[in-house]
């Protein structure tokens, strides 16, 4: 659903996936945090659709709102995956 991995399927002790590879969307991120989408917006000094658009992929937040986020998310950034704009109809 929102988690995915690189395909990269690396054993570590116990678990068949490598932490480092794990991967999530803004959105599962948020989850992870307890936040809802008006308290991140209320944090960044923006409005709720701004963070319902990055999360659904409608707009790419740049490389400085990313990194506020994951502060606010507890995550590294190399964590996120953002999804891909589509140009196609």
């Amino acid at each position: 659903m929102f988690l995915r991995d690189s395909r990269e399927k690396k054993k570590s002790k116990g678990v068949g996936y490598s932490l480092k590879n794990l991967q999530i969307s803004l959105a599962a991120a948020r989850v992870n945090a307890g936040l809802t989408q008006e308290e991140v917006a209320k944090i960044m000094h923006l409005n709720k659709q701004t963070i319902c658009n990055w999360e659904k992929g409608k707009v790419i937040p740049k490389q400085a709102q990313l990194e506020m986020m994951c502060k606010i998310y507890d995550i590294p950034v190399d964590n996120i995956f953002l999804p891909i704009k589509s140009t196609l109809s």
